[in-house]
Order: structure tokens, then sequence, then C-alpha cells
């Protein structure tokens, strides 16, 4: 399948542990295995590589989880004394008509709209990664004597919707 790049972004989380090191392949095996338990039989999981910048510019490894036209970018990594997690939630738009300016928005609007389908669907599929990515930082944390995640620390940062789901 290889790197999607989502066509926008809808939501997006992030937390930096202090005092924790970890391997990022572990902590990325331990979400697939966080998510396998959920049963999302049309979710496509793999690691991509990611430009860090430009096209000749070095790449970093994300866990790619995609969903119909959803696609989920995990990134974890030691940084500094710390270690990062991030996530990105984006929609992807297919077809090359799909981007021409009056045809594209003719094809959004009418041919396939936004709905309260498309945005719930979003929404669980949001859900559901999230859950399984803190699930995996709780375990590696709790693991290693540090105090969970508070609530507020939780919480995605939501785009607007409405700006176009897919």
């Amino acid at each position: 399948m290889g790197a999607v790049n989502a066509t926008s972004i809808i939501s997006h989380w992030n937390h930096l542990v202090q005092g924790m090191q970890q391997s990022s392949n572990e902590f990325y095996s331990n979400v697939e295995r966080e998510l396998a338990s959920q049963n999302l039989k049309d979710a496509k999981l793999e690691r991509v590589n990611l430009a860090e910048g430009g096209i000749f510019s070095s790449k970093r490894q994300y866990l790619q989880v995609r969903r119909g036209d959803h696609v989920f970018h995990v990134c974890a990594a030691p940084f500094g004394n710390g270690f990062f997690i991030s996530w990105w939630l984006g929609a992807i738009d297919k077809g090359f008509f799909s981007k021409l300016p009056i045809i594209g928005v003719l094809i959004r609007d009418f041919v396939k709209p936004l709905t309260y389908y498309k945005v719930d669907t979003a929404l669980m599929f949001q859900s559901v990664t999230h859950g399984a990515v803190v699930a995996a930082l709780d375990g590696m944390m709790n693991a290693k004597g540090l105090q969970s995640l508070s609530y507020l620390e939780r919480k995605p940062e939501m785009r607007n919707l409405f700006d176009r789901l897919g």
C-alpha cells in the first residue's frame, strides 16, 4: 500500500513524557496489538517512512493506520530526556478530478457531500485509534512507574470538522 499523504488534517494529538526512554518500534508494536484487539477488519496498518522536510530530506518512521478515506500517522520517538508521541488524523481526497477547482467543488458538494455518517465514521476511527495509542502509552508508563496522563493530556485537538472530512 505504501505511505499515504492526507490532503486535509482533521485532528492532532501529542505528548512528551519526561523521563521516559522507549523504543519507537516497541511502542508501535503495542499500538498495533491494541488496535488488533478492536477488530477493525477494514483498517490497514503498516510502518511507513515519511520525509522530515523536502524531497531530499531524511525520513522518519511512522505507524500508518488507514481506513477508507481517512489515515492516521502515529509518531513515536525519543526526544531529549523524554519520549514524544503524536498522531495526525487526515482525510484523503481520491482522484485527479477532486483537485480541480470547479469540478472538485462539484464532486465534493454534490457527488460526495459531507454527511453525519462521514463525520461519525471519522470520529469513531479517531476514538478507537486514539484509545489504542493512549492505552499503549499508559501500559509503558505504568511499567516504568510513571504517573498516567490526565484527562486534559489525553484530549485531541480538533480542527473544524465541517471544513472537509472527505
